[in-house]
């Protein structure tokens, strides 16, 4: 099951800020710079959805981008649009190597939940919870990676032919391993519900994902970015349970907390700001801004409490 796109690939991704989002893959087919997995050391590492990804905005103005700049340093992003905790999980077990100095467990508050949700059925990604020695061993099979994400396209191309929509390839075609990412834009998901043995299946992997990267000689810092949706007046305690639930879990499990949505209520900063729409990941200064505010914290070792 591949975990990224096609490698080396000049890739089209979204539009929501006025244009389509460019960017040529690396050589696992995630979006950075190719020289920066030949670095000695890695500064950050990023594993998370479509945020950590850098969906919608062009270098230099995702994530990985700003810290790079910021730090002067390397610094890999793994995430991949559609990706939750469980999948996030698995790109720590593959790709994860001991040059790695911090790594960001991206959260979005949206669906992450939902996402593990809709993947926890998936029997090889299980057996990397259950067998702590499971592999795929993705590093080395990019050529078969590559072969299913160009069949997954063409496949995708000749559909949409079919039903003469040829023209609307860019709104639907995608790389997505998990769902179909168009129902999310057109239904958006709507509150999430309590589902207690997705929380207890989520610490876990927390857990583990925490035990390896600290085995691994890294920093590991739990990041919670909030939706749109979540920062409006009217759905700001839509969700407190489970904000509380997920933070809860976070706390007990002794992991550093940069709670993006606690600093921008607390400086009031405006969160129109940071989206181009309601159902829209963010701005070239929503990216920007909140990059530097996980920069500033990783530095001075400031964390949030819950």
């Amino acid at each position: 099951m591949p975990l990224s796109g096609k490698s080396n690939s000049k890739t089209i991704v979204c539009n929501e800020n006025g244009y389509y989002s460019i960017f040529k893959s690396d050589r696992y087919g995630f979006n950075n710079p190719d020289k920066e997995w030949d670095q000695n050391e890695v500064e950050y590492f990023l594993t998370g959805d479509s945020f950590a990804f850098g969906a919608c905005v062009n270098r230099p103005h995702d994530f990985s981008s700003v810290l790079r700049n910021l730090s002067g340093k390397s610094v890999l992003t793994l995430g991949y649009p559609s990706n939750g905790p469980l999948i996030e999980y698995a790109v720590l077990r593959e790709y994860l190597d001991s040059r790695v100095k911090n790594v960001l467990w991206i959260y979005y508050d949206g669906n992450d939940l939902n996402d593990l949700e809709l993947t926890s059925k998936t029997k090889i990604l299980n057996n990397y919870i259950l067998d702590k020695n499971f592999k795929q061993n993705l590093k080395d099979k990019q050529s078969e990676i590559d072969k299913l994400n160009k069949d997954r396209v063409e496949a995708g191309i000749a559909y949409l032919d079919g039903r003469k929509k040829k023209y609307k390839i860019l709104r639907f075609i995608r790389l997505d391993k998990t769902k179909n990412f168009l129902k999310k834009i057109i239904n958006p998901p709507k509150e999430p519900k309590l589902n207690k043995e997705v929380l207890v299946k989520f610490k876990k992997i927390l857990n583990m994902s925490k035990k390896l990267v600290e085995d691994n000689g890294a920093n590991f810092y739990f990041i919670y970015l909030p939706s749109y949706s979540s920062l409006t007046e009217e759905n700001l305690n839509k969700n407190r349970h489970q904000r509380k639930e997920v933070l809860s879990i976070v706390s007990k499990l002794d992991i550093n907390l940069i709670d993006i949505k606690k600093i921008i209520l607390e400086k009031k900063i405006n969160y129109l700001k940071l989206f181009p729409c309601e159902v829209c990941h963010y701005t070239v200064n929503g990216y920007k801004l909140i990059a530097n505010m996980i920069y500033e914290r990783t530095l001075n070792n400031e964390f949030n409490k819950n």
